[in-house]
């Protein structure tokens, strides 16, 4: 069912709209980048490479990408791979709730087809406004408009909108322009066209103004504030964590527990041990890592053969023992391996 929009809210279809979607697609036509995703509008190979673009640079993706695709070519190899092949393809691109979530989502679209809106696109496992939108209007030419930070750039900027994009209120702004600029024949070229600009051209940093289809239509250019748009979301305040893992080896195998007290690796398989916050960083620590806004203070114990004895008892209340040379295909986190490589002696 579609919301009917106040009219203030309604997509802009005037002339104007409708001359700068025709100016970006003739320009992203002749400029666009062979991207291998871009070579059939087949939803899964979209899905695929939309999901794998978040948080990840495009030429990072590349590869990935392709090795993806040649171990689960279709949605149906991927929905009946076991996770951990998933999640051992996926190994290296980080986020690692994204192949989870791809691997549920897989399994229903096995089942149950590809919906072609980004309204039942929604209801799947890991597919959020923007990814729903980008899949349905690139592979079935729904008029939507996508809303990812390429995009909020460029609109922030043409339109001259200093927005608070990381709050409803302002993305709601953003996305009525995005929607409005859809309203054309091929919303997939228009779309791509617009991520390609912001890649490209409308840059966050020396926007290349002068090469831009829309530089006669762009306000901040025009009001010198291009240098100052989107505003900054403000950082998030970082956390100090201090994390000591128990590292129990039988042999080549390490034993792993499902931890659902970590916040930066929740419920994934993890070495037994204590986590907490602090407000300032430990004196001694073996090493430190990062995820996102976590700042992760590890201080190894290795455990004596008692405490290995203690463990095996407990195998059965959810402890794995797992093989050192399959860690990945467990937990594919590089986390793992590098407080394995600073084990103490």
């Amino acid at each position: 069912m579609k919301r009917n929009l106040p009219k203030k809210d309604r997509p802009d279809t005037s002339p104007n709209t409708a001359a700068m979607s025709d100016a970006l697609t003739s320009w992203y036509l002749e400029n666009r980048r062979p991207l291998p995703w871009r070579a059939s509008q087949d939803p899964y190979r979209i899905w695929i490479s939309e999901i794998m673009l978040q948080q990840t640079t495009v030429q990072a993706v590349i590869p990935y990408y392709e090795r993806f695709l040649k171990a689960f070519p279709t949605v149906k190899d991927l929905a009946q791979a076991p996770l951990e092949k998933v999640l051992e393809m996926w190994s290296g691109l980080g986020y690692y709730s994204r192949a989870r979530n791809l691997h549920k989502a897989a399994q229903l679209f096995a089942e149950k087809g590809f919906p072609k809106t980004a309204a039942e696109l929604t209801e799947f496992p890991g597919l959020g406004p923007y990814t729903s939108r980008a899949v349905s209007s690139i592979a079935f030419e729904e008029k939507v408009g996508v809303l990812d930070g390429n995009v909020i750039r460029i609109l922030s900027r043409v339109h001259n909108l200093a927005v608070e994009h990381w709050k409803p209120a302002g993305r709601d702004v953003l996305q009525t322009h995005a929607d409005a600029l859809a309203q054309v024949d091929k919303p997939s070229d228009l779309n791509q066209a617009m991520m390609e600009l912001g890649a490209t051209v409308c840059t966050t940093h020396s926007p290349t103004c002068l090469l831009c289809p829309w530089k006669t239509s762009c306000k901040s250019l025009e009001a010198n504030t291009h240098q100052t748009l989107p505003l900054k979301k403000p950082r998030a305040e970082g956390e100090i964590w201090v994390w000591q893992p128990e590292i129990m080896m039988q042999k080549n195998r390490v034993a792993l527990v499902q931890n659902p007290d970590m916040p930066f690796l929740k419920g994934q398989w993890v070495f037994p041990g204590k986590i907490s916050r602090v407000k300032k960083k430990p004196e001694t620590f073996d090493l430190k890592h990062g995820i996102t806004h976590h700042d992760i203070y590890i201080q190894i114990k290795k455990a004596s053969a008692k405490e290995r004895q203690k463990l095996d008892v407990q195998t059965a209340k959810g402890v794995q023992w797992c093989e050192v040379g399959s860690l990945s295909s467990v937990n594919p986190s590089i986390l793992l391996k590098k407080v394995l490589s600073h084990l103490p002696s």
